[in-house]
């Protein structure tokens, strides 16, 4: 299974883990599949939201395996 990392785009991670939106909405993360997300990384999405990355993206690799 292809591994989620910080330049990872909304748009991909919601391919690789089908858990992604309930993950990123429990992050606070609610519009995931508006236009502009499918070619946010990650990375950009997190400083936005003020999120931790790390922690975000651990949580994205647990679910998906």
């Amino acid at each position: 299974m292809k591994k989620i990392t910080k330049s990872t785009t909304i748009g991909e991670a919601l391919k690789i883990n089908k858990n992604t939106e309930s993950i990123l909405q429990g992050f606070g993360m609610h519009c995931v599949h508006c236009p502009m997300s499918q070619m946010e990384t990650l990375e950009e999405a997190s400083s936005v939201h003020g999120i931790d990355l790390d922690l975000m993206i651990q949580k994205l690799n647990e679910e998906s395996k």
